[in-house]
């Protein structure tokens, strides 16, 4: 594969799962009046979306991308 075009996917599944995480941080504010197991779970559910854009961006920064965000 060459070298831009996968830089390019990485960056845009980034940026999708980026967007992912901070779609489900705001719904953790929202379950967090529905009980604590509903907001348990959507916490979880949002670490998950976090920790999977951290490894993304871990990656990025390896390769020497820098994003802007």
């Amino acid at each position: 594969m060459n070298q831009p075009i996968a830089h390019a996917e990485l960056i845009a599944s980034y940026r999708k799962v980026a967007a992912e995480a901070a779609m489900k941080a705001d719904k953790v504010q929202a379950a967090s009046s529905k009980g604590p197991a509903v907001a348990k779970a959507a916490s979880d559910t949002a670490a998950k979306a976090a920790r999977r854009r951290d490894v993304l961006a871990s990656k990025l920064a390896k390769l020497g991308v820098v994003l802007a965000d």
